[in-house]
């Protein structure tokens, strides 16, 4: 079984519910493990600016499931969820991104899959949500705590947990 770091986010509808229903559909089965889930955390966009704040989380899975296999199952969970790949623009408004970080230590540079994230080590949005579950791990040469302390994270606010999640 693989670890397999997730981050997984939105700005369009009930965002909060739309994560939750895709952690389900993920775990859905025995090909997908939850072993950790940070909190949910308000965001300020990144990359394109001029658009509605994200809310962002991130999840450590076991899985059984190849690289390549996991991105068709996280892409397929998105496009239920409402997201189409073809029609939106680059860091633009969606209802569900769901991004595979990282993939036990494997390093894959493809069309269409790059591990670790390339933009991992950059993202205030990720690498918080990250470091309450993976502190200690080390991408790319880098440990996620460590990586935390170089960007900026003022705007990265932990959201209360929602009741309807409680119960």
């Amino acid at each position: 079984m693989a670890e397999v770091l997730l981050g997984l986010g939105g700005n369009v509808g009930d965002v909060r519910v739309t994560l939750d229903r895709a952690i389900a559909m993920l775990t859905e089965g025995n090909d997908i493990t939850l072993t950790a889930r940070s909190r949910d955390y308000r965001t300020p966009p990144w990359g394109k600016t001029d658009q509605p704040e994200f809310v962002n989380l991130c999840l450590m899975v076991e899985t059984a499931l190849s690289p390549h296999a996991l991105l068709e199952r996280v892409q397929a969970v998105e496009q239920v969820l409402g997201r189409d790949r073809s029609k939106g623009e680059q860091w633009g408004p969606r209802p569900i991104d769901i991004d595979i970080l990282a993939y036990d230590a494997i390093t894959i540079d493809e069309p269409g899959l790059k591990l670790p994230h390339p933009h991992l080590l950059e993202r205030a949005f990720v690498l918080v949500p990250l470091a309450e579950i993976a502190p200690d791990r080390v991408i790319a040469g880098t440990r996620v705590r460590d990586a935390v302390k170089r960007v900026v994270t003022s705007g990265v606010i932990p959201l209360p947990p929602r009741l309807s999640h409680l119960m």
